[in-house]
């Protein structure tokens, strides 16, 4: 004997907006606490120095790395010390006084940092600095 009459029941309806509201919050707190960390190309163990300066940053500067072993790096790209006389020139041609960065390992030979060098002179630039770990000030 059944008294009380069966009720049909439904499955509960999920709410899809209130979920996509705490997707976007779970998203925009990840990209603001997500750091990005910029890593070279190639590692290096920079020199101390003792009157590093900080190198600017933007587009009119030119970067040269020299590591440990293995091709000199303009930029990004792997060149002989021949083709980094020639893309130094062609950037020289601009009239701007840009700088030059040279990057080089401590192990580095001293060779190739000469190298290097001498190709940022005589394609024109006079302003060649190198890249160094801030070293301990004397006191």
């Amino acid at each position: 004997m059944q008294f009380v009459a069966k009720k049909k029941r439904t499955t509960p309806g999920v709410i899809i907006v209130s979920l996509i509201d705490v997707l976007m919050v779970v998203l925009i707190f990840m990209m603001i606490s997500t750091t990005f960390k910029n890593q070279p190309a190639v590692a290096l163990t920079l020199p101390d120095g003792r009157s590093a300066e900080k190198a600017g940053s933007g587009d009119a500067q030119v970067v040269i790395t020299v590591p440990k072993s293995g091709p000199i790096y303009y930029g990004t790209q792997p060149v002989t010390a021949e083709r980094l006389q020639a893309l130094l020139k062609e950037k020289a041609v601009s009239g701007k006084k840009i700088p030059v960065f040279i990057r080089a390992d401590t192990e580095a030979q001293w060779g190739t940092v000469l190298k290097a060098t001498e190709a940022a002179r005589a394609a024109g630039f006079t302003d060649v600095k190198a890249f160094t770990k801030p070293g301990i000030t004397a006191q």
